[in-house]
């Protein structure tokens, strides 16, 4: 098959992102792409991994790689899943049902955020036993019940509660792009859009992107700042937590954690697992990159509950780092959304490929035929000092 989009071209997650940049308007790109304030966090995220080094080995047989990961009780085929990113069709349309049916296809886990611009019934559909549901907490509790017992019916098993949103992240990018939803068409909103027909003309066939799990409560929403009022509260505390640990009866891991106390109350309530996340540097700028928050946090709690982590996931050797340091498996968010960018399903596929290859080739150079194997011992004598 001729590769017209120039996929097979892009040889990193960067590559696809900066294709997705030039295929899709600037206030949809940067909804996505961008993180609070001066985006410190957002930077630090990726570069901190760079600085996590391993020590390869050799001379050991390495041709059959075993990248398998079991999380509470299914097996994936590689240790990395989709992470919740919500209004994800306003980046390409179409995205949040291209992501899930690529997270069943290739057998891996596909969460669908409470914000999501599809709802979490047809994303259940699509992902077909691979699905995880994303629960914002909002500061009505009518609106709560009511995305718990419709993920309930949809058949998720697994709920993730986000606890890093006692407030929306100040976004400067969205504040100067005057980022509404629905959208406004201000004459610079359709200009972007006249600079990228074929975002455009995509939007127009698939429908104004919105938050389609809130779609009866958002009517008179005129900002992302109203919306973002109605999907969270600042009032969730550990008892409200304790609360949902005995409302929920399936997996339930709380997202957002970055202290080793808060990682030690939610295995004390019960909870089967966290999300060691920043929320990919979107909530605040000042706080610690995931990958350096991560060994105090494993060794707190690790064989209590599982450890999944997220944000700045832009390599397959990260997959790796954060093993290493103590996670049981990871999350990829912007790493995928970035193929769709760039190219929709095969872009979403090229993602996960470039994912998948560099991790493959990585555990190859580590001397190491499993990704279950993988250990502190592969951290160079610095990085197993400083952990």
């Amino acid at each position: 098959m001729v590769d017209l989009m120039g996929l097979d071209r892009a040889a990193s997650i960067e590559d696809l992102r900066l294709k997705a940049k030039s295929r899709i308007p600037r206030f949809a790109f940067d909804l996505v792409d961008g993180g609070a304030e001066n985006e410190r966090n957002l930077r630090r995220n990726s570069e901190a991994f760079e600085e996590v080094e391993m020590t390869p080995r050799y001379m050991v047989d390495v041709s059959d790689i075993d990248t398998r990961a079991s999380v509470f009780g299914q097996t994936f085929d590689v240790p990395f899943g989709m992470a919740p990113i919500g209004m994800l069709n306003a980046f390409w349309p179409g995205a949040d049902l291209t992501l899930a049916r690529l997270c069943k296809a290739q057998n891996i886990p596909y969460t669908a955020s409470s914000a999501a611009s599809t709802t979490l019934e047809k994303l259940a559909e699509a992902a077909d036993g691979n699905g995880w549901f994303q629960l914002y907490v909002s500061s009505d509790p009518d609106v709560t019940e009511s995305l718990i017992s419709r993920a309930e019916a949809a058949g998720y098993t697994t709920l993730i509660v986000t606890a890093d949103v006692p407030a929306a992240g100040k976004r400067d990018r969205d504040i100067r792009n005057q980022l509404a939803v629905p959208f406004r068409f201000t004459p610079e909103v359709v200009l972007q859009c006249a600079m990228n027909p074929r975002w455009a003309l995509t939007s127009l066939k698939h429908g104004s992107p919105n938050v389609a799990n809130y779609a009866d409560l958002l009517q008179s929403a005129t900002s992302y700042a109203d919306v973002q009022k109605t999907l969270i509260t600042a009032g969730f505390t550990w008892e409200d937590l304790k609360r949902l640990r005995n409302r929920w009866k399936g997996k339930l891991l709380v997202k957002g954690i970055l202290h080793e106390k808060d990682a030690v109350a939610c295995a004390e309530l019960g909870c089967d697992g966290i999300v060691v996340s920043n929320h990919g540097g979107r909530q605040v700028a000042f706080g610690p990159p995931t990958i350096e928050a991560l060994p105090a946090i494993a060794k707190a709690v690790a064989g209590r509950m599982t450890i999944i982590l997220d944000s700045g996931i832009r390599r397959g050797a990260d997959v790796l780092r954060a093993k290493a340091l103590g996670a049981d498996f990871t999350f990829a968010g912007r790493a995928l959304a970035y193929g769709v960018g760039a190219g929709s399903d095969a872009g979403a596929k090229r993602a996960f490929d470039i994912l998948q290859l560099e991790l493959v080739r990585a555990l190859g150079q580590l001397g190491i035929p499993s990704y279950a194997e993988v250990g502190p011992s592969e951290l160079s004598a610095s990085n197993r000092t400083g952990s």
